[in-house]
């Protein structure tokens, strides 16, 4: 199983919208992004977003990823302080390659706890529209196959 963790896309302050949707840099970063992966032919069978509208938003824009069959789903246990453990424990018995649109800290500390078992240990370093790709091997452990920041997209785009 493969699972791609993503920050969803920069987003507007609260005072200027407090749903905080996806600003143009945010859309544009993970278009780049989806592109990237599309270029790279990473298909995946369920996109789980948190329900916030700038996750939601990501997943959204992250949509042609998905195989015909599949969906994007609102997931549970995705929010901020969410536990990574938790989590990372309802994949237990699934082999369905998974992207999840959510936020910091969640998603540093899921790659974090899937490597090292310690969710406070910061091994990559999240910004917004970043992804991490870690793979779940037969025996259940996870090793990082992938990371990449925003800066890594637009230099390659140009």
């Amino acid at each position: 199983m493969r699972l791609y963790i993503v920050q969803h896309g920069d987003s507007l302050p609260k005072d200027v919208n407090p749903d905080r949707p996806l600003s143009d840099q945010g859309r544009a970063d993970i278009q780049r992004l989806t592109d990237w992966l599309s270029s790279h032919d990473v298909q995946i069978e369920q996109i789980l977003h948190s329900g916030k509208t700038r996750a939601k938003e990501t997943a959204e824009i992250l949509r042609p990823l998905l195989k015909s069959s599949s969906q994007i789903y609102e997931g549970q246990g995705l929010a901020p302080n969410d536990s990574p453990e938790a989590f990372l424990h309802q994949l237990r018995d699934s082999e369905k390659d998974t992207l999840v649109a959510g936020h910091m800290p969640f998603v540093a500390r899921t790659v974090s706890q899937a490597l090292t078992g310690a969710p406070d240990r910061q091994l990559v370093e999240f910004v917004p529209g970043s992804v991490a790709g870690i793979e779940r091997s037969d025996g259940g452990s996870w090793r990082l196959f992938m990371f990449a920041r925003p800066e890594f997209f637009n230099r390659i785009s140009r």
